[in-house]
């Protein structure tokens, strides 16, 4: 059995007029989620809301928390994320004003005694473990896909014209691919954080790692990264979960 306690903090930031980031806490501390929407104002609040609300219904239909297993979440996670997409593609047609919109989703379930994470978008969770700061996820951005391919260096990646751009999120064709699931054996001390890319717009991984060092309390935690992000200039929303591992 992991006990798990976390912390959370949303907020529109230093720019933004509305925020459109949306955060999901299990009240059984068995999923979270950060979302950022896409699209612009009600548009991109709607996606991330929806995303939110409707991925943790399906997965609590479509997985047995009790058990442990990289396919049984990935199965139970495809499951829920398609639906997520299709559902937000189905509203986007519908109404007028949310034509496009869309969001990225970053998870943390905990199913078995182990933990596990998937995205979709630039949306990211790192793992913070014996003073080792680790990112799980990989950004579904136009600018990582560079990086990846080696055409630009990590240094040109933080001023490139494409680094906002996104080729997969919830809300486009390609949202429903198959999610790459990375499994966790935790360990006591354990620390995870899942973002938007305001945090990241605003302070480096190394300023995360020591933050996360220095401030023992999650819901603190939570609240001294995103005030440092907003103190380094971020110029978008900001949502942070910070999940601690008894």
């Amino acid at each position: 059995m992991v006990s798990i306690r976390s912390g959370h903090l949303s907020v529109t930031g230093n720019v933004r007029e509305n925020n459109e980031d949306n955060c999901y806490v299990d009240p059984q501390q068995r999923v979270f989620i950060v979302a950022d929407g896409l699209g612009g104002q009600s548009a991109g609040e709607r996606a991330s809301a929806m995303a939110v609300d409707i991925i943790p219904r399906r997965l609590a239909t479509a997985l047995d928390f009790t058990q442990s297993g990289s396919k049984l979440v990935s199965a139970a996670l495809e499951k829920a994320l398609v639906n997520a997409n299709t559902e937000i593609m189905a509203v986007s047609e519908i109404e007028p004003g949310l034509r496009n919109m869309g969001t990225t989703a970053v998870l943390l379930i905990v199913s078995g005694g182990c933990l596990y994470t998937g995205n979709v978008g630039d949306s990211r969770a790192y793992e913070y473990r014996k003073g080792r700061l680790r990112q799980l996820t990989t950004d579904h951005s136009i600018t990582q896909a560079l990086l990846d391919s080696g055409t630009i260096t990590p240094e040109e990646a933080k001023t490139h014209r494409y680094r906002n751009v996104l080729y997969r999120y919830l809300g486009c064709r390609d949202g429903s691919a198959p999610v790459q699931v990375t499994e966790i054996s935790p360990q006591s001390g354990d620390r995870f954080v899942l973002c938007s890319d305001g945090l990241n717009d605003g302070i480096p991984d190394s300023r995360i790692s020591e933050l996360l060092a220095t401030v023992p309390d999650p819901q603190k935690a939570a609240e001294a990264l995103v005030q440092a992000a907003l103190d380094g200039g971020s110029r978008d929303n900001i949502t942070v979960v910070v999940v601690d591992v008894q």
